[in-house]
């Protein structure tokens, strides 16, 4: 049976291959800090069940250390050269998006014939985790695809992952360690703590309020913490499951669902949702690094009343 710790797999060998690149560029003033960085990221992925807790705390220490003190940096390794990419866009247009689209398509088409066909009777994957898995099938397909089609040279999309992932940086890691931040917080009683002066403030009953606070806490703990996936076991814990659901009677899944479109709206307007807002205002240079947040607060905030709304009509 394929499981998702596959890919946990697959993604840490990408990390090692970009470790190894690095430590072995020479052109590249901060290899062995970017060899380190993504050496450790390669290390959580592959063996992350296997250092325990304790070594897990002390592998992000290690990456908060590198990313603080600076020791990473762009690279710009060899693939193809200029005159190359000139050539194919000239000769081959927006097929060269082709490829690209092959991974959404597998995991669209794979997730419906696997739960609606005997094809998922077969038990090949872990349950509930097909998309997840034909998400992979479908990157690998798509670098099939790739060198059969245009034939680069082998270290090709290791080196351009790597010089993404480099452009990228330690942004990249922010929403995994958000996520993990919200499982925290709510562990600790943050939830506990921000239902119970929930119930204080609003009346007994008042469903449309407490659906309110709801939709605009998913908002506001997004942008604290960056990520929404860290905002809703928060929000879950405090407002969504023992106000909205076992209180009120409301559809988990609407609230659920639309609760997470709302902590999307926060996603918008938020510098700490730094791999959306701040690398895009970096890659493209522009002179406004928030820039890329005042753009999208006109679209965020009608979007956010909009999703309170489809929670109180759709939930209730």
């Amino acid at each position: 049976m394929i499981t998702l710790q596959w890919l946990y797999t697959l993604a840490g060998l990408m990390f090692a291959a970009f470790a190894l690149l690095s430590a072995f560029d020479r052109s590249h003033s901060k290899r062995f800090g970017n060899a380190a960085f993504w050496g450790l990221m390669a290390l959580s992925l592959l063996a992350g069940d296997l250092i325990g807790d304790f070594g897990n705390g002390l592998l992000v220490l290690g990456l908060a250390g590198l990313a603080g003190f600076g020791l990473i940096g762009r690279s710009a390794p060899p693939t193809t050269s200029e005159e190359e990419r000139q050539g194919w866009s000239d000769r081959l247009g927006n097929r060269l998006f082709l490829p690209a689209l092959i991974i959404p398509a597998t995991a669209l088409f794979g997730t419906l014939l696997y739960n609606y066909t005997p094809l998922g009777d077969l038990g090949w994957f872990e349950e509930k985790r097909e998309t997840y898995i034909f998400l992979g099938l479908g990157v690998l397909l798509a670098i099939a695809a790739i060198f059969a089609w245009l034939k680069p040279p082998a270290l090709a999309p290791l080196q351009e992952g790597r010089r993404l992932i480099d452009a990228i940086g330690w942004a990249a890691v922010l929403p995994q360690m958000l996520a993990a931040l919200g499982v925290l917080f709510a562990a600790a009683g943050v939830g506990d703590v921000i239902g119970g002066m929930t119930r204080a403030v609003i009346p007994e009953g008042s469903i449309f309020l407490t659906v309110l606070v709801f939709g605009m806490g998913m908002a506001l703990f997004t942008m604290i913490m960056g990520n929404a996936f860290a905002a809703f076991p928060v929000m879950a814990a405090a407002i969504g499951v023992p106000l909205l659901i076992r209180g009120y009677g409301g559809d988990a899944a609407v609230i659920g669902a639309i609760g997470m479109l709302a902590g999307f709206c926060g996603t918008l307007m938020t510098p700490m949702a730094a791999n959306f807002n701040l690398v895009p205002a970096a890659l493209l240079e522009l002179k406004d690094k928030n820039g890329v947040i005042k753009a999208q607060i006109g679209t965020a905030l009608p979007l956010l009343f909009a999703n309170i709304l489809l929670i109180y009509w759709l939930a209730f």
